[in-house]
């Protein structure tokens, strides 16, 4: 699993590092920054403007509740998630430099800009990172249905929200979800190896 999405993010990396658009990124984008609503701009507004504060929050949140409860893995899956945010942002970051794409509306007058965005670079999307970090780090920790599906509805209307915004390409909230993802899983498999590490000694 660990592999596959490496190769992707890879395939992905490759393709927009000429600086070049792939055609179908671009025709995918277009129907999703079609067809304008209110309804839609209000909800995928407040999805993708509230990435940061939930990955923040979650975490702090889960850390508070563990010091009150005196539970330490709690304590430590707050440690590990919030690292694998951080960890999430450093290599989304480093790649947009890396890769340096304009978003889609700066560089085809027909997408409709619907985000205050001024500029800024555009692979790979980070508040999709951030969005799929958070659902997967919930994922692995707690697996209760409850928890799972709404954290990943939310990652993928942020994915959407940001492509309906005319800030990122179909490739950008792909490869940003991979990222994500990827980032807590690491993050998730590196506290179970020190876990085991504490039970040992």
């Amino acid at each position: 699993m660990a592999r596959v999405a490496i190769l992707l993010f890879m395939h992905m990396l490759v393709l927009t590092s000429s600086g070049q658009t792939p055609t179908l990124d671009v025709e995918l984008l277009k129907p999703i920054n079609r067809h304008e609503t209110n309804f839609k701009n209000k909800y995928l507004e407040l999805n993708a403007s509230s990435v940061t504060a939930l990955s923040i929050a979650v975490p702090a949140g889960i850390a508070i509740t563990g010091f009150i409860t005196h539970d330490n893995k709690l304590k430590r899956d707050a440690l590990y998630m919030a690292a694998g945010y951080v960890t999430s942002a450093i290599i989304t970051t480093s790649v947009k430099h890396l890769v340096d794409r304009k978003r889609p509306f700066e560089t085809y007058s027909y997408i409709v800009k619907r985000d205050d965005e001024s500029g800024g670079l555009s692979f790979p999307s980070g508040h999709t990172s951030a969005a799929f970090e958070l659902a997967t780090s919930v994922a692995l920790r707690y697996r209760k249905w409850y928890l799972i599906a709404p954290s990943y509805l939310f990652a993928g209307s942020v994915a959407w929200a940001r492509m309906y915004q005319g800030v990122h390409y179909p490739s950008d909230v792909l490869a940003g979800a991979v990222v994500g993802a990827g980032s807590a899983w690491l993050s998730w498999k590196f506290q179970k190896w020190m876990e085991k590490r504490r039970a040992k000694k």
